[in-house]
C-alpha cells in the first residue's frame, strides 16, 4: 500500500513526533510504501509555550519525511492534499484543534481521492476551549474512519460525527535509551517528568508530598504556564529544600540518568487518555505511583510494579507513605518489567489498515 501519514516528525519533539516516525517506521516494516508529510511550522508560538524543535533526534528518525507544511500557509495545505491523490490510505494525525484549519486544506486538495483516517491522540483537548468540538467535528465528519485510543475515546468521536470508529491501544514510543533503574538503596526521591499542566495534577502532588516528611521530589519537563504559581506553590508548602524543580526539555539522552536518581516516578493526573510515561519508568526499571484515571491503570500492575491511587491530596499522601514501608520500593522495584511492544504495535496496525492490507 502507499501510505501517507501527516503528522510532526523530528526535528519535533514529544510523543506526537514519536509516534508518527515510529509508526512509519512499523508500516515500512511491513512492507508498505510510506511517507510522511510533516511540518516546517506547526503551531503560532503563543499556543505552545515550550521548546518545538531539537537538535537531536529522541528515535531513529524516519528517511521519507517532506517538512513543507505551514501553519500560515493555506496554498501549502492544498498542495500537500494535491499530492496525495491516489494514495491507499492517507493517515492524519491529531494532536491538538489547532490542526484541523490545515487538515480540512488538505482534504480539500485531496478531493476525496484517496481513504482518509483520522488519527486521535486526543479527541479533545483535556483543557478545553469553545471551538475545539466544532474542529473536531468538521475533521471527523470529513474522514472516511476515526482510530482512537480507549473506548472513552471512542465515545467522543461516535459523539460528534458518523463517521465509523476503530479502538486500539496507544502503543510504546519511548525516547532514548532503557536505563537500569534507582540500583542500590533507597533514595526517598519521587520523579514527575514530561510536560507540567494543570490536568496533570502536580500541584496536588506538592500538597501530598507536604504530609509525607523525608521525601523529595524533581519535577523535570517543560511548563505549559504556571510554572510562577508552582514555585509559589512550593513556597507556601515549606518544600524548598526538598523540591527540585527542573524547568525545561529533557534531552534523550539525559533521561535514565534523571530516572535512576529515583525511586518511583509518580503520574498524580487528574485526568488522562494514555500516557507512555507508565512505561518509559518501567523501561528504566522504576516502579510508578499512579492516579486510576484514563487508562493509566492499564500500564501499572498494583502492588506489583507500582501503586495506584486517586487524584486527591489524601489518596496521594497515604499512597506515598505506603510506598516507603520498609522494604516496599525494592520489592517493586524488583516487579518491574520493560514492556513487549510487538503485540501493540501487531494490533495497531491491524486496526489502521484496512481489513486484508
Amino acid at each position: 500500500m502507499r501510505v501517507a501519514i501527516v503528522g510532526p516528525a523530528f526535528p519535533y519533539k514529544g510523543g506526537g513526533a514519536l509516534h508518527t516516525t515510529e509508526l512509519a517506521h512499523r508500516l515500512t516494516a511491513l512492507g508498505h510504501d510510506v511517507v510522511v508529510e510533516s511540518w516546517r511550522a506547526q503551531y503560532p508560538s503563543f499556543l505552545y509555550p515550550g521548546q518545538q524543535t531539537i537538535e537531536v533526534p529522541e528515535g531513529e528518525p524516519f528517511p521519507g519525511v517532506r517538512r513543507e507544511l505551514d501553519w500560515r500557509r493555506p496554498d501549502g495545505w492544498l498542495a500537500c492534499g494535491r499530492r496525495l491523490r491516489g494514495a491507499d490510505l492517507v493517515v492524519l494525525t491529531l494532536l491538538s484543534p489547532v490542526q484541523v484549519p490545515a487538515y480540512l486544506g488538505i482534504l480539500y486538495g485531496l478531493r476525496r481521492e484517496a481513504p482518509v483516517v483520522a488519527l486521535c491522540h486526543n479527541v479533545l483537548p483535556h483543557e478545553r476551549k469553545a471551538h475545539d468540538a466544532p474542529l473536531v467535528r468538521a475533521l471527523l465528519r470529513r474522514a472516511d474512519r476515526v482510530l482512537a485510543h480507549s473506548e472513552e475515546q471512542a465515545g467522543l468521536a461516535r459523539g460528534l460525527a458518523p463517521t465509523p470508529v476503530s479502538v486500539a491501544a496507544l502503543p510504546p514510543h519511548l525516547p532514548g535509551k532503557a536505563g537500569t533503574g534507582a540500583g542500590g538503596g533507597v533514595r526517598r526521591r519521587l520523579l514527575f517528568f514530561g510536560i507540567v499542566r494543570p490536568y496533570k495534577g502536580l500541584d496536588l502532588l506538592l500538597r501530598a508530598l507536604a504530609r509525607v516528611p523525608g521525601v523529595s521530589l524533581t519535577v523535570a519537563g517543560e511548563f505549559w504556564g504556571g510554572l510562577d504559581q508552582t514555585r509559589a506553590l512550593v513556597t507556601e508548602l515549606g518544600l524548598g529544600e526538598r523540591v527540585d524543580l527542573r524547568p525545561g526539555y529533557v534531552p534523550a539522552e539525559d533521561v535514565p540518568e534523571l530516572f535512576a536518581g529515583a525511586d518511583a516516578l509518580v503520574m498524580p493526573y487528574r485526568s488522562a487518555t494514555g500516557s507512555q510515561n507508565a512505561w518509559l519508568g518501567h523501561e528504566h526499571g522504576v516502579p510508578v505511583i499512579a492516579t486510576r484515571v484514563g487508562a493509566l491503570a492499564d500500564h501499572v500492575t498494583d502492588g506489583v510494579d507500582g501503586l495506584l491511587t486517586e487524584p486527591s491530596v489524601e489518596a496521594l499522601a497515604a499512597t506515598i507513605e505506603r510506598f516507603y514501608a520498609d522494604g516496599e520500593p525494592e520489592r517493586l522495584r524488583q516487579g518491574v518489567k520493560a514492556v513487549d511492544p510487538e503485540p501493540y504495535w501487531a494490533a495497531y496496525a491491524s486496526a489502521l489498515l484496512p481489513s486484508g492490507a
